[in-house]
């Protein structure tokens, strides 16, 4: 099994900044791509970045030129720096890897999500 455990959210003020880190541990060869999925109250779960283990970046393009994804391949972790957040960047943010794991089985595992309030 593979799990993912994520850190950093909170509240901070529109204009502030946070970071998020997702460790993913367990039996793993390889991660292929990691990345940062939210859900606001209501709302569908929608990708926020993506990165594979090459560096490849993906972005929502809510977020392009405030967030940055970067990822520790060694550490099988990746980060989310969110800069200039707004209010309705608010929402429960997830973590997602999909890889292989030591029985040679794909896997894609989620983390239990880390609530981001942002307010006005």
């Amino acid at each position: 099994q593979v799990q993912l455990v994520e850190s950093g959210g909170g509240l901070v003020q529109a204009g502030g900044s946070l970071r998020l880190s997702c460790a993913a541990s367990g039996s793993i060869i390889r991660i292929n791509a990691m990345g940062w999925y939210r859900q606001a109250p209501g709302e569908q779960r929608e990708l926020v970045a993506a990165v594979t283990s090459g560096g490849s970046t993906n972005y929502a393009d809510s977020v392009k030129g405030r967030f940055t994804i970067s990822r520790d391949n060694a550490e099988n972790t990746v980060y989310l720096q969110m800069n200039s957040l707004k209010p309705e960047d608010t929402a429960d943010y997830y973590c997602n890897a999909e890889g292989i794991t030591t029985l040679l089985r794909v896997f894609r595992s989620w983390g239990q999500g880390t609530q981001v309030t942002v307010s006005s």
